[in-house]
């Protein structure tokens, strides 16, 4: 079953290549790249909620906004390495996004 997409991931899907990458939105290899982890930590860190897709490609593929994913995927990895869990690095990330806020 294919995902809900709102009007927002409608006009990514519309979106040329040049112009999701002018925007930051990358999609999970490259971001995996980029952050140095496995495609399949990013699902997982997805899947769990620590991370956000912004939206999705005409073939499906999940988008991340670069900066942010990236971000927290750098955050994560030392407290991984510290042997925190994952349940308490994502209270302590929305903590720190409601101080943003």
């Amino acid at each position: 079953m294919a995902p809900n997409r709102n009007d927002k991931e409608e006009k990514i899907d519309e979106l040329s290549r040049k112009e999701r990458l002018s925007r930051g939105l990358l999609k999970i290899g490259e971001i995996a790249k980029l952050a140095e982890v496995a495609p399949s930590l990013v699902r997982y860190y997805t899947d769990i909620g620590l991370l956000k897709v912004e939206g999705y490609t005409k073939g499906g593929y999940r988008l991340y906004d670069k900066d942010e994913t990236i971000r927290i995927i750098r955050e994560v990895k030392p407290a991984v390495e510290r042997r925190r869990t994952l349940k308490e690095i994502k209270e302590s990330l929305e903590k720190e996004a409601k101080k943003k806020k």
